[in-house]
């Protein structure tokens, strides 16, 4: 039900945008939570985006780097990254979230629906 793409390989410094379409559920009704995983380590919530759109969150590596959007009309979660370090290396997903009001949990447990992972490669 969700699909992510937009991975790749990039210089450290460059950009790259994923993207993440929706089919059976409108991305209105959820909250959208991008997480990255890298192994050994568990997943972590990136940045997300509440259900209103309102709100967002990202934790503090990639603040004033990573962008989270969305385009309501296609359906589509962005996650646009900018300044991209080695350190950002990693498998990408996008994660939809029931959220009754528009909190963004932090917790992977706590989405239901998971998009296939994309692959980020920064290279030093």
């Amino acid at each position: 039900q969700l699909q992510a793409c937009g991975g790749g390989l990039v210089q450290a410094g460059g950009s790259l945008r994923l993207s993440c379409a929706a089919s059976g559920h409108t991305f209105s009704n959820h909250c959208t939570g991008w997480f990255r995983q890298v192994p050994g380590k568990e997943r972590e919530l990136v940045g997300g985006i509440s259900r209103s759109g309102q709100r967002t969150y990202y934790i503090a590596s990639v603040k004033g780097r990573f962008t989270v959007s969305r385009d309501i009309a296609k359906n589509t979660v962005f996650l646009q990254m900018n300044s991209l370090k080695p350190e950002d290396t990693a498998v990408y997903y996008c994660a939809a979230s029931i959220v009754s009001n528009d909190y963004i949990p932090i917790l992977s447990a706590s989405y239901e629906y998971w998009g296939q992972g994309t692959h980020v490669t920064v290279s030093s």
